[in-house]
């Protein structure tokens, strides 16, 4: 639906009794608003629905009077709600006098900012990206912290763990060694199937979804290469999917990156290419594994700037449990074919000109995929722009395992931030090319930089339960 009357006439024709706006926060978590679908109408789509943005995390403004533009072609039924409730996500507006301006922190606005920023440096018209969805279904999840406990507790069937319990049922899946897992197993597969389901209704390409490596209900859902724009939108789409699926099933699911000490983290790996009149640019046969000069330049342009886009790709301190050696996840700044050791692979399997692409492997789904997108985006450009070569510096290819390396090897080479405090400390000393073409306005980043610095600080001041093991005797 792309028209107010086509909108209108779907409500019509499924009795649709509410409309539900989605808008994004500074940490990329949903809000929501609703109105009576009969309060639809051309005012709505021009002057917006007003609500008090100081409450959303952004810098401050003047005004914290906002209104929020519907996107039409968006709308879709969501099937989560009792009543008939069409779901929309849109855009956010300041108020001014003489007419409304789009709001320059707003996520959805940083992306078409970045995106035309690559339009005017005429390096490319689209960028195609995939990600990949990695999370955890356990079968309930207790927790508290305060002044005198501290404590979580997850509930698995499927884990080893639950095999000495009164209701086992026998099949359980030994630590890291849940991948592609079949029935009966692989508990969660009808599971995944209604996931997907979901998704498609809400117009999101999956490619396929499978049992993930770790044996406690860990899976996976890829989707399909799209553009940038539509799938940050598709991103918060899998987020709410996931968790409502799972929820109106009785268990929960979570996509934060390490949950379970000792086995596999969860990654959101993102495939990325771009097109210029119509056509890939990343492919040249006679490049290294098939990848053009602008696909390296491309490339190192992140490798120059991935310390700083993990305060973006990886914003919470969990993520930093998960970027450890011996577990498939990245720790070293570098390139390579097939290696899932370095930070960014290049897949063998896609040969032709049209797939030819690389992923980034150190991204996961704590992050706000509009910033993160377009921070990706932009650290790419600054490569291509700049003629950044990863063959001048220490970057690879690495086509060998780098955790085999010895200490002395491993010394030469760069890595990614082992906490969230370094990864902070990165994008304070490098944001610089964040700002071009003014796709992150600087009181963003500052304000961004406040709020992961918050989190940050709680959690290194809570006492850990690790520490009374070490330290209570």
């Amino acid at each position: 639906m792309k028209t107010l009357a086509e909108v209108k006439k779907f409500i019509k024709d499924n009795d649709v009794e509410y409309i539900d706006f989605k808008m994004i926060d500074l940490k990329g978590k949903w809000k929501h608003v609703t109105i009576p679908a009969k309060n639809l109408n051309a005012d709505v789509m021009k002057y917006g629905i007003g609500f008090d943005g100081s409450n959303y995390g952004y810098a401050e403004v003047k005004k914290s009077d906002m209104v929020f533009i519907p996107d039409l072609t968006t709308a879709v039924l969501d099937p989560f709600v009792e009543e008939k409730t069409l779901s929309m996500i849109g855009d956010v507006m300041c108020i001014e006098e003489k007419e409304n301006i789009p709001f320059n922190q707003y996520p959805r606005n940083i992306v078409k900012a970045a995106l035309k920023y690559m339009k005017d440096k005429k390096v490319a018209d689209e960028m195609i990206i995939g990600p990949e969805y990695e999370f955890h279904v356990f079968d309930g999840i207790s927790r508290k912290v305060s002044g005198q406990e501290s404590y979580y507790r997850l509930e698995s069937e499927e884990s080893p763990w639950s095999e000495g319990e009164d209701y086992s049922h026998g099949y359980h899946n030994r630590f890291n060694t849940g991948y592609h897992t079949d029935l009966p197993t692989d508990s969660t597969f009808d599971l995944r199937n209604e996931i997907c389901s979901h998704l498609k209704e809400f117009g999101v390409d999956v490619k396929y979804h499978h049992h993930e490596v770790g044996g406690s209900g860990q899976l996976e859902i890829e989707v399909n290469l799209g553009e940038m724009s539509k799938l940050a939108d598709d991103t918060m789409v899998a987020k709410y999917v996931i968790k409502n699926t799972a929820y109106q099933n009785g268990v929960t699911a979570t996509l934060m990156p390490k949950p379970i000490y000792g086995e596999a983290g969860n990654g959101m790996h993102v495939h990325m290419l771009l097109k210029k009149n119509g056509k890939p640019i990343f492919y040249d046969k006679k490049g290294y594994t098939g990848l053009s000069q602008t696909a390296m330049y491309f490339i190192g342009g992140l490798l120059k700037h991935v310390r700083a886009l993990c305060a973006f790709t990886n914003p919470s301190t969990n993520s930093y449990k998960r970027l450890l050696p011996g577990f498939e996840a990245p720790v070293t700044v570098g390139y390579a074919a097939a290696n899932r050791s370095s930070v960014i692979r290049i897949p063998m399997y896609a040969k032709s000109p049209e797939s030819k692409r690389f992923e980034l492997r150190s991204p996961d789904a704590t992050c706000n995929p509009y910033f993160a997108y377009s921070a990706i985006l932009m650290a790419g450009l600054d490569g291509v722009l700049n003629k950044i070569d990863p063959s001048d510096y220490n970057w690879g290819p690495f086509d060998f395992n780098l955790f085999d390396l010895n200490e002395e090897e491993k010394a030469k080479l760069e890595h990614l931030p082992s906490s969230l405090t370094e990864a902070i400390e990165a994008l304070e000393n490098d944001y610089q090319f964040l700002l071009e073409g003014d796709v992150f306005p600087e009181e963003l980043i500052h304000t961004y930089i406040a709020a992961l610095k918050k989190d940050d600080a709680y959690v290194n001041h809570v006492p850990h339960p690790a520490e009374f093991e070490l330290y209570y005797d």
